[in-house]
């Protein structure tokens, strides 16, 4: 297994593949944006074309292209950008960014959280204060776990390197490309590497390497 250490913006994300990209220069940590989306957003919003993106109201900026179901529920501020999708019963809290060619799907809940361009949280997903990675896709009910059960910070922990975040709430931060499998659990403070692929069923914490297959705790296998 690759050693492990605690991955920066660059390490996880190519920022040109989201309309936030602006949001993430004077940080190193992505955790950082956290208490940064919604004013950012409504921000970002005032730049937005009229004749690209419709304002809904209550800071909601829809592109005009993107497909939303009648049954889904959008609280601002939020932007959702061009061909993406919001499916039937979705619910978005407020301070979301969704990407080009997104899906937020079926009962899925979404909040204080960035979706790059083409994410796929389409199957009964909770998403809060997490990143999500381009192209990254999470199975049918995998989750996100944002508060740890005795409220303390949330750490991010590697290879013996322990860093304390000073947030109470922080989920996921996928990096690019990453598969998450059907019914797992992405514990507070968990960071997943580029191109890697988390088994079905599983609990994951801590930084788990890019280019790898996450099987469970002691069985991480490099991918290539």
């Amino acid at each position: 297994m690759k050693e492990t250490s605690i991955p920066k913006i660059a390490d996880l994300y190519d920022t040109s593949h989201t309309i936030a990209a602006d949001l993430f220069r004077p940080a190193a940590y992505p955790w950082e944006l956290l208490d940064l989306i919604s004013d950012y957003i409504i921000t970002l919003a005032k730049t937005l074309d009229p004749d690209v993106y419709e304002n809904c109201g209550n800071n909601v900026y829809i592109a005009r292209d993107a497909k939303i179901a009648p049954s889904a529920c959008i609280n601002g501020p939020c932007i959702i950008d061009s061909g993406a999708e919001i499916r039937h019963c979705a619910y978005i809290r407020g301070s979301a960014v969704i990407g080009k060619g997104a899906v937020v799907g079926n009962s899925c809940e979404l909040k204080n959280c960035i979706l790059f361009d083409s994410v796929q949280v389409p199957h009964f997903n909770y998403v809060g204060d997490s990143i999500l990675g381009y192209k990254s896709h999470m199975g049918a009910g995998a989750v996100t776990s944002n508060v740890k059960s005795d409220k303390t910070h949330v750490s991010v922990k590697a290879s013996g390197e322990v860093l304390d975040t000073g947030r109470k709430k922080f989920g996921a931060m996928l990096g690019d490309f990453v598969e998450v499998g059907c019914n797992s659990v992405l514990c507070p403070g968990t960071v997943i590497g580029r191109n890697t692929n988390i088994y079905p069923l599983s609990r994951v914490r801590g930084v788990i390497p890019p280019d790898s297959i996450y099987k469970d705790s002691d069985n991480i296998a490099d991918k290539y």
